[in-house]
């Protein structure tokens, strides 16, 4: 039998968006300086997999988060504007608070978990997850037996291509902890049962200072 081959799912690093609070979307927001703090000691663990392939959104702080795992790695990034964000159109820079404001109807739809009404631009989970999946499956497949490769990307949308490559319903989405800031996940085939299988959720190698960020249940990261 053939050795697991094993997909490591990132997400990027700090901005000041994240500790603002403010709705990033396809907005290219660079790195902070906690964030490639963050960055570098994720590159260094991650460095420990030995890993043969390297993936990222092609938005700036997934980039510049992967550009640290390629220094530690020597790996070269691969850029994959399917591993991108969300698109949250004209929610892009806002807060919760001005989301609420500004656009109360949708605000409430979003607390409701359902995309029965979304902001002018805005993509659903639906065509989120009909990009994603298929992006990170192709990356499995690119992983010839036992090799590791990673994924660098955001905080909803990983969510989103991990149920999917799971293979869990969304309904379940709610009880799964958004992904923080520089905190990674491990996916480990099981040949014997023809499935993936999630051994590790939100490891990091560096403690946010600002705990979890529960905005990553909804389209932001």
């Amino acid at each position: 039998m053939a050795e697991p081959r094993t997909l490591v799912l990132v997400r990027h690093g700090e901005t000041d968006w994240n500790l603002s609070g403010r709705a990033q979307g396809h907005a290219d927001v660079p790195l902070n300086a906690t964030g490639h703090a963050q960055a570098q000691a994720v590159a260094r663990a991650l460095a420990g997999f030995g890993p043969s392939r390297l993936w990222s959104s092609d938005l700036m702080r997934a980039a510049q988060t992967a550009e640290h795992v390629a220094t530690a790695t020597g790996l070269v990034v691969e850029k994959d504007p399917r591993l991108r964000e969300y698109d949250v159109g004209e929610r892009s820079g806002l807060t919760l608070e001005e989301f609420a404001e500004l656009h109360p109807a949708e605000y409430a739809a979003w607390l409701a978990g359902t995309s029965a009404t979304l902001v002018a631009g805005e993509e659903t989970t639906e065509q989120v997850r009909d990009r994603v999946v298929p992006a990170l499956l192709a990356c499995l497949d690119a992983l010839g037996a036992g090799e590791t490769g990673i994924a660098v990307l955001h905080g909803a949308c990983l969510k989103v291509g991990l149920m999917g490559v799971l293979g869990w319903p969304w309904e379940q989405s709610r009880s799964l902890q958004g992904i923080e800031n520089a905190a990674y996940c491990v996916l480990t085939e099981d040949h014997a049962r023809g499935l993936l299988r999630l051994t590790s959720y939100n490891e990091k190698a560096m403690s946010s200072p600002h705990g979890p960020d529960f905005a990553t249940d909804g389209p932001v990261g």
